[in-house]
């Protein structure tokens, strides 16, 4: 089934397959679609509810779109007759898929990119210093190939009442093409072995199509002395080998991805490995299944040493008392990322693809 809507915001090119929409106009269950705007932040990570217009301040509507479940391709034309414009493009849970699209007085430009839906309603929000929509197309694509990411709270998408934490997750979209659709179940304090034990692969494993990648990135919870703990060279290689297994008896297409490194210097300006033995055991494996190895742990740390010990502190969640409403008491956190920090580290993410060998998923990749 082929779903597809048209929306105009300038009443004048209103038409019989596009219909006119305003920033005004509310969301409606009759309608199907409109605008809503956020009343309070949530900072409960599983309800998935935050919109993406809370994820910039101030805070802007998000335009919902009843549609049933799949991959959708999202074509946007941006400008204005009379001014310039500069507008950024949010959608899902604080996703961003466009960046500062530029346009001068009189041009018009079109971009388009990929959505996953799985709840319901494509979500989109627009920002920036000018931001200027002029049409909006929405059509239902079941050529669109899922790229299904799994892992722990550096990749997962945090919610609004957490910003401006953020996992690479939410900035991985922007790298890729209409091609792609990107689908983010990572959760913070996952470990390869509460991840699957809790049954929160079995969301991921039950929507597996044959063209489909899933992207793996664990360590960080599996250091931890606790329930959700393993050991390097025996059970952390074990589960990540029954995702390895499960996404290619579905035809899918794993990817490893070796850990970033935490915010931990020595006394000459080199970053500490504090995962132990775990990258290491990622790479032995990915040697021994034959899985495309994606090394954000050496790809982080040239970033790091590169931007030295004070740098840095963009690039973790680093802020005064004050700077956001939702960090009174300020932050000083060594593993997580700012927003900023969180788009870095997807590039990151996006480099290690286009350097792999791995063409069938770096042929999605924009250019630079």
């Amino acid at each position: 089934m082929k779903v597809q809507h048209k929306f105009v915001f300038a009443a004048e090119e209103e038409s019989a397959d596009f219909v006119s929409i305003q920033y005004t106009d509310c969301y409606s269950m009759d309608r199907g679609y409109g605008f809503k705007q956020a009343t309070s932040l949530s900072t409960n990570e599983d309800l998935r509810i935050s919109l993406p217009g809370e994820y910039v301040q101030p805070a802007v509507p998000t335009l919902l779109v009843d549609v049933p479940y799949g991959n959708y391709r999202v074509s946007i034309c941006f400008g204005d007759q009379e001014k310039s414009t500069e507008t950024t493009v949010l959608t899902s849970i604080g996703s961003l898929m466009l960046d500062r699209i530029q346009t001068l007085p009189g041009q018009f430009l079109e971009e388009e990119f990929a959505v996953h839906v799985d709840d319901g309603q494509l979500k989109l929000a627009f920002a920036g210093q000018s931001p200027s929509v002029r049409s909006i197309a929405i059509n239902r694509d079941a050529s669109i190939r899922t790229m299904f990411l799994i892992g722990d709270s550096t990749v997962t998408d945090q919610p609004a009442g957490k910003y401006p934490y953020t996992g690479w997750g939410q900035g991985i979209g922007q790298f890729f093409t209409a091609d792609i659709a990107v689908v983010n179940y990572a959760r913070s304090g996952a470990s390869s072995k509460s991840f699957m034990e809790q049954d929160r692969y079995l969301k991921v494993q039950s929507r597996l199509r044959s063209s489909d990648y899933v992207i793996i990135q664990f360590a960080h919870n599996d250091e931890k002395d606790n329930d959700g703990g393993t050991e390097p060279y025996s059970s952390y290689q074990q589960f990540l080998r029954e995702y390895i297994n499960s996404a290619r008896s579905c035809g899918a297409v794993p990817l490893l991805v070796t850990p970033m490194h935490r915010r931990v210097f020595d006394e000459r300006g080199e970053i500490q490995d504090t995962h132990g033995q775990y990258s290491e055991a990622m790479r032995k494996l990915a040697a021994d299944e034959g899985v495309t190895l994606l090394d954000l742990a050496a790809k982080s740390k040239q970033l790091f040493e590169a931007s030295g010990e004070e740098g840095t502190k963009e690039i973790f969640l680093w802020a005064e008392p004050g700077a956001y409403p939702t960090l009174p008491s300020g932050a000083a956190d060594n593993t997580h990322f700012s927003r900023h920090g969180g788009m870095e580290i997807a590039r990151l993410v996006a480099d290690c693809v286009r350097d792999s060998a791995f063409l069938p998923l770096a042929r999605f990749l924009r250019d630079r």
